[in-house]
């Protein structure tokens, strides 16, 4: 028997492996979350919506889109809300690619960049990167008339690395109009660089420009999915003709609007994230092992092959642990592992852990 045949692109596509979790005694450092979990008072709003569970959501989720225009001083009609940036990102891949056209991304870019664009029918162009960041030059030197959209994650996950605003306006003057250039700004909360800015300028001055957020990271939540769009009027129009009638819950729109609001724990997050990460920097140098400056809530860690001491090697030796870490392997990172900032206990139970790694011999578990 023969099977339907799926449109051309869909099976060159690797499907996405997120981060594991483990047992629930497991200590997750995978997928990048606020260890400090949501704000209170997101979480009253979750639950203050219980009563309400027959009812349909606002299709438009206008009163999440006043409350993200009102924290960063933007017009809500240019918000485009999706189940997480995600599904802004496919969202977009299908409103302007299709066979025939690339769409440009980075080395060590967002998996899903690849995904959406093959899942259209169109062609993933990869851009070479320089010492893991972002090379605005090799990204021009790709763009052919066939070009439709560059994806740029900035700061850029696994590498947490991240290039200037000089550079990205570059990137754009260098790109032809009506060439899209999405800026994936998941982390952009964490950056506290004076050279940086997520995306909201180009946007607001240019016609071919889209941020994207999410409420997955800095916000704690990641279970609820929930992203946002800052587009030029004519994008949002068209996200808004193609994306599901009520893509996000009732619950999502509750508990955004809360946590937008909610900045001391934001500021707090950000406090706890940057006190952490140089806790885990100076333990990781002090074993020896490598870490790529981070502007993210997570770190890249390179691991030596020599002598068995390979990135999977430290990865079992965790797992056997119970900590879990990213393989980033499928980011064509094969000797690196990609660690999430946990809590002080966390952090501490994998340093000692990755010390046990260090001092033992391969395949020595003593």
């Amino acid at each position: 028997m023969v099977g339907p045949v799926p449109k051309a692109g869909i099976l060159e596509i690797d499907p996405y492996v997120p981060g594991e979790s483990g047992g629930p005694d497991a200590i997750k450092l995978s997928a990048n979350e606020n260890p400090l979990g949501p704000s209170p008072a997101a979480v009253a709003a979750y639950h203050a919506g219980e009563g309400t569970l027959a009812r349909y959501p606002d299709g438009s989720a206008r009163a999440l889109r006043s409350a993200i225009a009102s924290a960063y001083g933007l017009h809500p009609d240019r918000i485009v809300c999706g189940a997480g940036s995600d599904e802004l990102l496919n969202l977009i891949a299908h409103a302007y690619l299709g066979p025939g056209d690339e769409a440009i991304h980075t080395a060590h870019g967002f998996l899903v960049y690849r995904i959406a664009t093959l899942a259209n029918g169109a062609r993933p162009v990869v851009a070479p990167e320089s010492e893991l960041h972002c090379d605005v030059d090799a990204i021009l030197e790709r763009v052919t008339p066939r070009t439709r959209v560059v994806f740029l994650a900035n700061p850029n996950n696994p590498t947490g690395t991240y290039i200037p605003v000089s550079e990205v306006r570059r990137l754009r003057a260098g790109l032809p109009e009506g060439v899209l250039l999405v800026l994936d700004a998941a982390y952009a909360e964490y950056v506290e660089r004076n050279d940086y800015e997520a995306g909201i300028e180009l946007v607001a001055t240019t016609p071919d420009t889209v941020m994207t957020r999410t409420f997955s990271k800095i916000h704690g939540l990641a279970s609820l999915r929930l992203g946002w769009a800052y587009c030029p009027p004519g994008v949002a129009d068209v996200l808004n003709r193609i994306r599901g009638p009520f893509n996000i819950s009732a619950a999502a729109i509750a508990a955004g609007i809360a946590a937008i609001g909610d900045r001391e724990h934001v500021a707090r997050s950000l406090r706890s994230n940057a006190e952490a990460m140089a806790t885990l920097v100076s333990g990781l140098d002090a074993l020896g092992i490598r870490s790529t400056p981070s502007v993210g809530n997570f770190l890249l860690a390179h691991f030596d092959p020599a002598g068995g001491r390979t990135a999977a090697a430290a990865d079992a030796h965790l797992r056997a642990d119970g900590i879990y870490v990213r393989r980033v392997a499928g980011y064509g990172l094969p000797d690196a592992l990609r660690i999430t900032v946990g809590l002080a206990a966390e952090n501490a139970a994998l340093l000692a852990s990755l010390a046990r790694f260090a001092r033992a011999a391969p395949g020595d578990r003593s």
